[in-house]
């Protein structure tokens, strides 16, 4: 009895380590469709501009389903949809905790002090709650002459919020969009 006890606890053990591997496995083959502007801003429970105060990674679950999650607080400077409070913070799949990393492909990384303007979904409930993974995140940058622009969390500057989903390479072609620019499209497709 004791012996069958303990094999149905090693299988129940291994399969639910098969089902992680293989979540996991697909978590990093998986294409992300760029959304558009529209899915953007329709889709996103929350929209702001805030900067990283705080990121602070620890263990979760039990187990064979014990991971590591990431919680990163953000300073609201601009609350554009939904209700935020004066702080938010988000929890994604990943982070290091005492020497062990567990890492997820196309997760945003935050470090303290960034700006960003962010479209968020399901903060929870999925392992990146953000629209569009790493398309819902967008950095908030001064260029040469002092003016706060809007980069791509790949880096590359927006020029055209109207383009995203749709044409990405004339998403970045052009002059910089500003981040007033791009709040203000925002707040008008918001009003429709």
């Amino acid at each position: 009895m004791i012996v069958k006890s303990l094999v149905m606890k090693l299988l129940r053990f291994l399969f639910l380590n098969l089902c992680v591997g293989l979540a996991l496995a697909s978590a990093r083959a998986t294409t992300v469709v760029p959304p558009t502007f529209d899915q953007l801003v329709t889709d996103a429970e929350l929209i702001f501009e805030g900067t990283v105060t705080e990121t602070r990674s620890q263990w979760a679950g039990v187990g064979a389903e014990r991971h590591i999650v990431t919680h990163v607080t953000f300073d609201i400077e601009d609350a554009i949809k939904g209700v935020s409070g004066k702080s938010y913070t988000i929890q994604i799949l990943g982070g290091t905790v005492d020497g062990e990393t567990m890492e997820v492909s196309d997760t945003p990384r935050f470090k303290v002090g960034d700006r960003d303007i962010l479209f968020v979904e399901h903060n929870g409930a999925q392992f990146v709650p953000l629209v569009g993974i790493m398309h819902g995140r967008f950095h908030v940058q001064t260029d040469a002459s002092g003016r706060d622009v809007v980069a791509k969390d790949n880096g590359a500057l927006l020029a055209d919020a109207a383009k995203l989903g749709q044409d990405e390479r004339a998403a970045v072609t052009g002059p910089a969009l500003s981040a007033a620019d791009f709040k203000a499209a925002i707040r008008q497709k918001l009003s429709k």
